[in-house]
This record gives structure tokens, C-alpha cells and sequence, in this order.
């Protein structure tokens, strides 16, 4: 069973956002990953507290276990203000999880795809 971590924002902490969506579209995404076989954990980070400690968490959580890929959100991802987020997370996915496909999803409902996906370009690629 291909594990996964999958790294995002909690909705409940984006100040100003109405979290309900979010999360019912992370649920419904994470039913899905495990539909398709896929060992899913989540990794969510408090939009407030963005920064060092957030970064530090996520090493640690990137250092805990093997993962077969590490999906990138798009809270991450898509906003300009947040490039430098988005490349020092990326870099930790990259430095310690080095076998890890990445991936990146439009949104959490369809993040089980685009694993799947990663997955198939690192098997073609004879990657482990």
C-alpha cells in the first residue's frame, strides 16, 4: 500500500475563510485516497502560526516515516505572497524524503489522482 503525506493549511485556522468546504473536501478526499489503496496522512499546518515553527514541523513529520509521495496544497502553492513557503517546503520534501514522487493537486478533493499519477511517472521513471 503506497503511503502518503499530504501537506496543506488547516482550514480552521485561515483567518477571515469559511472553513466548512475545505474540510469537508479534505475528508471527502482522504476517503478517497484510502478507496484507492493509498495510506493517507495529513499534515496540517495553523495559517497563523506560518514561519519557522510550521517548517519545523514539517521536517519533523517528513522525518518520522517513508512516504511514496508528498502532496503539496494548493493554500501553499498558489499564493504569490507564500513563494518562499512553497520552495522551503518542497526543498524539505526534496532533501528528506528523496525517493518521494511530489505532487500537487488543484484542490484536496482530487489529491488521491494526481498521487496516483506521481506515482506512475516515478515507476516509469525506475525510480523505487
Amino acid at each position: 500500500m503506497p503511503t502518503v503525506l499530504v501537506i496543506g493549511f488547516d482550514p480552521h485556522t485561515i483567518p477571515g475563510y469559511d472553513p466548512d468546504a475545505v474540510a469537508a473536501a479534505i475528508e471527502q478526499g482522504s476517503r478517497l485516497a484510502a478507496e484507492l489503496g493509498l495510506a493517507e496522512d495529513l499534515h496540517l499546518v495553523d495559517f497563523a502560526q506560518l514561519g519557522d515553527a510550521a517548517l519545523a514541523g514539517i521536517a519533523d513529520r517528513l522525518k518520522v516515516k517513508r512516504y511514496d509521495c508528498v502532496v503539496v496544497g494548493g493554500g501553499i502553492r498558489k499564493q504569490p505572497e507564500l513563494l518562499e513557503v512553497f520552495q522551503q517546503v518542497v526543498n524539505l520534501v526534496h532533501w528528506l524524503q528523496p525517493d518521494a514522487a511530489i505532487a500537487f493537486n488543484s484542490g484536496p478533493s482530487d489529491s488521491a489522482d494526481w498521487v496516483l499519477k506521481a506515482l506512475e511517472q516515478r515507476r516509469q521513471n525506475n525510480r523505487p
